[in-house]
C-alpha cells in the first residue's frame, strides 16, 4: 500500500478484506481477509499506476482501493473456481 507502514497495511488489509467479504457475501477467515485486502490494494494500485492514476498515500484512500481490489479478487476467484 502506498505510503503505509507494515502494521498499518495489515490493519487496513484486514478491515478492507472484512468489508469486501461482507459486500461480496463471502465467508473467509481473518488471515484470508488480511491477505485479500493487502493483495487487492497492491494489485489495484499497480493497475491504476499503469493507467496513470496515482492514489493519495492516506489511509482512507488506500482503504477504498483495498476494498475494491479485494472485491475484484473475490469475483475473479469465484469466476475461476465456480461459485460455492
Amino acid at each position: 500500500m502506498n505510503g503505509m507502514g507494515i502494521l498499518m497495511s495489515i490493519i487496513l488489509g484486514g478491515l478492507a478484506g472484512w468489508i469486501a467479504e461482507k459486500l461480496m457475501r463471502a465467508d473467509h477467515g481473518l488471515l484470508t481477509n488480511i491477505v485479500l485486502g493487502i493483495v487487492g490494494a497492491l494489485a489495484l494500485n499497480w493497475v491504476l499506476g499503469l493507467l496513470g492514476i496515482m492514489t493519495q498515500p492516506v489511509w482512507y484512500a488506500q482503504l477504498v482501493v483495498a476494498i475494491v481490489g479485494a472485491c475484484i479478487l473475490i469475483f475473479l476467484y469465484r469466476a475461476i473456481r465456480g461459485r460455492s
